[in-house]
C-alpha cells in the first residue's frame, strides 16, 4: 500500500451570505474531493490543540504525524531547516516578514507578495546595516524571511503574526517583554533603511506595495524530531512551496521535493506538484502535497481568488492524483483535508475542526457523507479525531 496526504492550505471556511449561507467548500465545484469523501470515510480533525495557536507550523505537525504538544517548539525553526541553516542551542529563529505599513497602520503582510529578487536584495541591505552582534538576516522566498539572534535572544518575547493584525496600529503588536526593546529598535531601524531604498522607490511608482518594514514573529529554538520511519515505518516525501512545511519534512526525515513553477501562491503549478507525487511514490512509501494558495487568499480577504483556488486544488491536485492512482502498480490510500480554516472575512487562522476523508483504492469503507465539506463530513463514520492519530488511522486501517 502507497499513501498519499493532500492538504489543501486554509481550505475551511465558515458560511457566508455571499454564498447563501454555504461554505466556500460547499459552494466550489469539486467533483474530485467529492469522490473521495462519497466513496471514503470522513470525519472532522482537531488539528490545534486547545491553547496552541492555531498556525501552519502546528496545523500540518498534527497531519503528518507529530503531536505539537511534544514537539512543537516554533514555527520559524522549522522554515530554518528548509533553509539549511543549523541553529545552534542557543540560536532563536524568528519568522522576519518583509510588511507594508502606512501611517503606522499594517495593510499588507507580504509587501504585495513582493518577488523573491526584490526581497533577497532588501534582506541583504538590512543584514549589511543590522546583522552584528549575535543578529544575522536570511533571505527566503518571496516575503518570508528569517532573523536568527544567539544567547537566545528573544525566546520569550511576546510576538504577534502580522496577518492576524491587518488594519491595526503597528505599535500595538510591536514586540513585548523581555528583549522586545531590542526587537522594536530592528524593526524600527528596517524602516529607515527601507523607506527610500531604490526598489520600494520603483515599486510605488509601479503602483505596487513597498516593502517599508520588517516584522518578527513565530521564534523558537530547534526541534527535535523522531525520524518518520522509526515512529512509522515507512519512507516519506513531502512538495511544498512553503519552507514551513518542508522544514516539517526535513526534522520528520523526508525527502524535500521541489516542483518547478511551485510559488506558495496562486499562480502555483498546481498539476506538477501531484505528478511529481505520483512519480515519488515509486520509490517512497508515504508522499504529502501542501498546497498554500487557498490559505493566501483567505488571508487576503478575497472570496473569488479562494473559491478559483480551491477548485484549481480540486481539478489539478487531487484529480491528477486519482486518475495516476490507476496506473501504479501498488493500492493506494489517500488522505484529504485543509490543515485549519482561513475564513475570508477574518483574513485569519482558526481552530476550528476541519473537514477530513480518506480514501483507498482497495479497503471500500464508504459512509453516509456525500461531499466534501465542513457540514458533509458530519455523516462520516469517523466523527470527531486527533489530527495526529491520522497517520496511525491510514497505516492500520488502510494496509
Amino acid at each position: 500500500m502507497k499513501y498519499v496526504i493532500l492538504i489543501g492550505d486554509g481550505m475551511a471556511d465558515e458560511p457566508l451570505d455571499e454564498l447563501g449561507g454555504k461554505t466556500i467548500l460547499q459552494k466550489a465545484k469539486t467533483p474530485n474531493m467529492d469522490y473521495i469523501a462519497a466513496n471514503g470515510r470522513t470525519g472532522l480533525a482537531q488539528t490545534v490543540p486547545e491553547g496552541m495557536h492555531p498556525g501552519s507550523d502546528v496545523a500540518n505537525m498534527s497531519i503528518i504525524g507529530y503531536d505539537p504538544k511534544k514537539y512543537y517548539s516554533g514555527r520559524a525553526p522549522l522554515e530554518a531547516a528548509s533553509m539549511g541553516i543549523n541553529l545552534n542551542s542557543d540560536d532563536v529563529a524568528f519568522r522576519c516578514n518583509l510588511i507594508t505599513i502606512n501611517d503606522g497602520i499594517i495593510v499588507d503582510y507580504s509587501a504585495g507578495h513582493i518577488s523573491s529578487e526584490e526581497a533577497k536584495v532588501l534582506i541583504q541591505n538590512i543584514n549589511a546595516e543590522l546583522g552584528k552582534n549575535g543578529i544575522s538576516f536570511y533571505p527566503g522566498i518571496s516575503y518570508r524571511h528569517l532573523l536568527v539572534t544567539k544567547n537566545k535572544l528573544g525566546s520569550e518575547t511576546e510576538c504577534t503574526p502580522p496577518h492576524d493584525i491587518i488594519g491595526e496600529n503597528m505599535d500595538k503588536y510591536l514586540p513585548k517583554g523581555k528583549d522586545s526593546k531590542t526587537l522594536c529598535e530592528l524593526i524600527s531601524s528596517s524602516m529607515q533603511i527601507l523607506e527610500k531604498h531604490p526598489i520600494n522607490i520603483k515599486r510605488i511608482l509601479a503602483g505596487k506595495k513597498p516593502a517599508n518594514s520588517i516584522w518578527l514573529w513565530g521564534q523558537g529554538g530547534a526541534p527535535e524530531f523522531p525520524l518518520f520511519k522509526d515512529l512509522y515505518g515507512k519512507t516519506g516525501a513531502i512538495i511544498s512551496a512553503v519552507d514551513l512545511v518542508k522544514g516539517i519534512g526535513l526534522y520528520a526525515g523526508f525527502d524535500v521535493i521541489d516542483v518547478p513553477g511551485a510559488t506558495g501562491y496562486l499562480d502555483t503549478n498546481y498539476r506538477g506538484k501531484a505528478e511529481y507525487a505520483l512519480e515519488a511514490l515509486k520509490d517512497h512509501d508515504f508522499v504529502v502535497v501542501h498546497v498554500e494558495a487557498p490559505d493566501e487568499a483567505g488571508h487576503m480577504g478575497d472570496l473569488k481568488a479562494k473559491m478559483q483556488a480551491v477548485e484549481d486544488f480540486d481539478e489539478m491536485v487531487v484529480g491528477t492524483i486519482l486518475q495516476g492512482a490507476k496506473n501504479l502498480a501498488e493500492d493506494i490510500t489517500i488522505l484529504l483535508m485543509p490543515d485549519h480554516p482561513t475564513p475570508v472575512h477574518l483574513r485569519t487562522h482558526t481552530s476550528t475542526p476541519i473537514p477530513f476523508a480518506i480514501y483507498s483504492t482497495t479497503v471500500q469503507k464508504p459512509d453516509k457523507a456525500v461531499a466534501f465539506n465542513e457540514v458533509d463530513v458530519k455523516a462520516g463514520s469517523f466523527g470527531t479525531v486527533y489530527a495526529a492519530d491520522l497517520v496511525k488511522i491510514m497505516l492500520y486501517s488502510y494496509s
